[in-house]
Parts: structure tokens; sequence; C-alpha cells
């Protein structure tokens, strides 16, 4: 049958089981909105305040369902709104196709009225990126860029369609999605390999001499990364640390990836990781980390870290072997995969001796309760004694992240919502946004600061608007308060520019969007408003005011020893 470019996209995207779509309309996208009109009984739409804001739900989406998020934006400002959702995204792993339109041939490279070259600018952020001029190829690009993005290492994708392909037709032939693996889609594309994403089955001998590795270990130590979250390989990455009976330390991006509560977690590593996590990296002889890419912020100086260990790394992306630590040996494969074969490989062991070691340094950071005060982890206790286990919690970055990582136990994939590698203030909310849609059964929060919420709390339009129930937690210390951290502690106490003794009244601004706001003092009007928001079912603001100095501990500043603890 013939169709125009624009009816042939959403014919694509009903291919792909696509059932929302989060995005902001504008002219040179208009033929797309206009086709969507009549699929609306079939697809979703979602219109957020801002493009950036569409980005952060359909990550948010992306991240909760392990499904690929959709995001539409018009061409010019409005996709350069969404580059920094873009490459949020692309540090933490996600799949997210980002449809933009241009505007049409006759027009491109004239400086013409929102033209804007943006697969050159996302080009560094994207896995794939793809201009589309030709109505004949859309429909490949399409199915090729979800392919993609789902495929190997996760990630996002966009494609820029010219106006003037949106309204050519041309015929459209359907093909299930079940036969685009092998249709192939990228050789039909210009200057692409079909096996440029693929990935190779692991080695069995790499997988081998991991196993034996681990047989001669006295003091091994697994480290739960996010691609363990990615892969949705909870379930064997449990069994391995079971098996092998190693204490496990938990990455921002892995929390998930094996039970919270498990007897082998030692918590976070890195920064801000407990005091067990980072003196079992200093004392382990086996380091296995599995979908870790050895950041700075776990890796602080790559010279001393895991100094006495012999150091494995098991990675989909050949790219990230060896970049950040040298290692002793890595097997390159996609950590579900590799892990079943371990399993299939390794015999059980047992480390009384050196888990008793580990478990002697404290998991969980204690905190002084002063009376008629919040404190972080007051919060965040009661949040886990009143809510569902399985609440799916998003956060914005700062003090508040790291209180929500060290404090809250995860249980399953896609339960934490976090920008890790890109550390974007304001993903949070709409985040929750797109977890909440993509998720309507499971109860979802928003925890964030007085600092990364004013970025982009405008997004509580698209909360009420859509009556989308988030509960939003603000961390109101008045400052930037891990910018504070580090002026306090390494900057000699010159607070510059980092105090917020401003505006907005949080609960008055969530009242002037159609919501319901409160501030609380202590524990008792905290669990108050948590137990009227729940009862109440719609989009709710808890504005929680803590003290200003109050700090997240432990810390090791960056380029330190990973046992240095500047703060405990």
């Amino acid at each position: 049958m013939e169709l125009t470019g624009a009816q042939i996209l959403i014919e694509c995207l009903l291919e792909q089981e696509v059932d929302t779509i989060f995005g902001y309309p504008g002219g040179t996208i208009l033929n797309v909105y206009d086709a969507l009109y009549d699929y609306s009984d079939r697809i979703k739409h979602v219109l957020t305040s801002h493009e950036q804001g569409a980005s952060h739900a359909a990550d948010g989406y992306a991240r909760s369902t392990g499904k690929v998020g959709v995001c539409f934006a018009t061409s010019g400002p409005g996709a350069t709104n969404l580059t920094t959702g873009i490459a949020t995204a692309y540090m933490d792993s996600s799949p997210v196709v980002f449809i933009t339109c241009n505007v049409g041939e006759n027009l491109i490279g004239k400086d013409s009225f929102q033209e804007v070259d943006i697969t050159g600018i996302s080009m560094p952020i994207t896995k794939w990126n793809y201009l589309v001029r030709s109505v004949d190829e859309l429909a490949d690009v399409v199915r090729a860029a979800f392919a993609i993005a789902r495929s190997g290492r996760p990630g996002p994708v966009l494609i820029d369609i010219l106006k003037n392909v949106t309204a050519a037709r041309t015929e459209y032939i359907p093909l299930p999605k079940r036969e685009h693996a092998r249709h192939g889609l990228l050789r039909r594309l210009r200057g692409h390999a079909e096996g440029e994403f693929r990935v190779p089955a692991p080695n069995a001998a790499d997988v081998d001499k991991l196993a034996e590795m681990i047989r001669e270990s006295e003091r091994p130590l697994l480290i739960c990364g996010g691609g363990v979250v990615r892969s949705r390989a909870q379930e064997e990455f449990t069994r391995f640390a079971e098996t092998v009976d190693a204490p496990v330390a938990i990455t921002v991006m892995g929390g998930g990836g094996i039970v919270g509560r498990s007897p082998l977690s030692t918590g976070m590593i890195g920064m801000h990781g407990t005091q067990a996590s980072n003196m079992a990296c200093d004392g382990c002889d086996l380091l296995i980390a599995v979908g870790c890419r050895f950041s700075d912020r776990v890796a602080l100086d790559p010279a001393s870290f895991a100094s006495q260990a012999k150091i494995v790394q098991i990675d989909i992306d050949r790219a990230e072997i060896n970049k950040n630590v040298h290692t002793d040996h890595h097997i390159v494969g996609d950590a579900k995969e590799v892990l079943s074969l371990l399993n299939r490989r390794v015999e059980p062991k047992r480390n009384d001796e050196w888990k008793n070691y580990v478990f002697s340094f404290k998991t969980e950071t204690e905190y002084e309760a002063t009376p008629g005060r919040l404190s972080p982890k007051q919060i965040l206790n009661s949040i886990a004694a009143l809510l569902p286990e399985d609440t799916i919690v998003s956060t914005d970055v700062g003090q508040h992240q790291m209180w929500a990582i060290q404090h809250f136990h995860f249980d399953y994939p896609g339960q934490l919502i976090t920008s890790g590698g890109f550390g974007t203030m304001g993903f949070g909310l709409g985040a929750a946004l797109g977890a909440k849609v993509g998720n309507p059964d499971k109860t979802v929060i928003h925890i964030t600061g007085d600092g990364s919420f004013r970025m982009n709390c405008n997004e509580l339009a698209t909360e009420e608007f859509y009556d989308i129930p988030v509960i939003t937690y603000i961390f109101d210390n008045r400052t930037l308060g891990m910018v504070r951290q580090w002026q306090n502690l390494i900057y000699g106490k010159r607070f510059y520019q980092t105090t917020l003794d401003r505006g907005p009244d949080f609960v008055k601004l969530a009242e002037a969007y159609g919501l319901r706001g409160r501030r609380v003092t202590n524990v008792e009007e905290f669990e108050e408003a948590t137990r009227e928001a729940l009862e109440w079912g719609h989009g709710y603001v808890i504005d929680c005011l803590i003290d200003t100095d109050e700090m997240v501990r432990p810390m090791v500043s960056g380029g330190s020893r990973i046992t240095q603890f500047i703060v405990d």
C-alpha cells in the first residue's frame, strides 16, 4: 500500500510494538503529528513541558520496562533541547530512539529557520544516528534504529527526517518484528556493516580460565555493575555470587542487579561507597567486575585500585576493557550469557573467614537522629516502611541521590532510575513520569534536591494534566548540597554561589500546578504527609527540610586510594 513518510514512520513504530511516545511538536515534524492523529487509539502521546523532559521520560520508560523508549521533537532548538537527555541515555546505556524532523531538502545548508545539523551534534552521544533523505529508505532506517538501540550494549539512536520525506509517498510493505533480525537492514543502508553492532559469543576458554582463577582465590569480591541490570541478569548473577560465596559491591548503576538485602551485599562502592565495599576492594585477591566500566567514581585512583587482586572484567563492550583499569583477564560478552556459562563451570566454595573480615566493616552509614529534625536516613527509612517494597525510585543528582542509593535496598532491575554516568540534574521528574506511564500498577517516587528540582519542575504540569501519580520528595537544605560538601571539606569552607536562599515556595508551586504539597520538618509530619499522598492517589510534592550542612558519608576524594576516607 502507498503511504506518506509520516504514515510509514507510525506504521513502523507499531511494528516495534510501541505504545507510548513522549514529545513536543513543531513545524518540521507537523506532518508526523498530523499522521499520529489517526493512530491515537493505538499509540499514546505524552506532551511534556519541554523537550528535555520528554527525553528523560522516554529514558525512564526504557529503564523501568526494559523496552525501547521513543521521543519526538522538532528541528532546531527542539532537537538541541534533547541533547542532555541523549547524553544521559548514552552514558547509562539506555535504549531510546529519538526521532526529529529537519527542514526540507531545498532548505538544508542555508541556515534556514530552525535548521540544525542534529546528526552532527549528536554523533558523539548516540550509538548510531541517521539523516533520512529518501522516503524509500525510511522504513528500514526505523527498523534498524530499534534493532541497534536494543541490541548488544543498549543505547540511544537518533533519526533525523527531512520534512519533505514525511510528505512524500511510497509503497510500504509491512515487516513483522520477528523478521527484522534476518532482513539485512544495515546492509540496505549506506556505509554500515551488518555485524557492526553484534556482540560476539563469549570465548569458552576465557570462561574456563576465570573458573580456574575462582578456584584458586581465597578472597574474591564481585562488583555488580549496570551491565547486570541492562541485561536483566539478576538471577544469573545471584546464583554466581552464592556459588562462589563472594561479597558483592554494587555500583550506582548496578542497583537491582542483586537483591539489596542479600547477605552477600556490601553496599555501594567508590567515592561514597561503604566501608565494607571499599575495604573489601582494597583487600581482595580476585576482583570480578560484571558490567562495570570502572569509572572515576569507582576506581578513584586506578594505580592503587584493588592493588592486591587479579582484576577480571566482564563487559559487553570491548572498548571498555582496559580503558580505565588494567585487567589481568577479561571476557567480552553479554552479562547474562557469560554468567550462564560460568554457572555451569564454577564449583561451590566457602569463604567464611574472608566474609567475616569484610562484614566487620559497616555496610551502611549510621546517622545520629536529632529530636524534632529530619535526617536523610529518617526520611528514607520512613519511605521504605510506608511504601510497597517494589516501589520504583527515580532520583536527580546530588546528595539526595547518594543517600537514596546508600539506604534503599533495590531488589530488581529497573527499580532504581538515576543518572549515574552523566550526572544530570533535572533528570528525575521526567524519568519518574516515564517510569509510571510504563508501570501504571507500581508506586513511583521521585527523590530530588532543591537545586535539581528547580531545573525541570515545569514537568509538574505534565504530571497534573495526564494524572500521573508520582510522589516527589525534596531534600531541601537550601543549598547545592554536594558542591557545598566539597567546599566544606576540600575548599576551606569558602562557600560561594551554592546557597539557595531564594524561592520558589515548593508547596505553593505544587498547588499552582494543580497538585498538592506539604512542607515537613520532623518524622511525624513526614509520615503523615506520605500517608496522605498515598491515599490521595495523584501527584504530590513533599518538601523535607534538612540541615544545610548534612553530608554524604563516607566520602573519598577523587584521585585517592579507595580506603582514604576524608569523612566517615
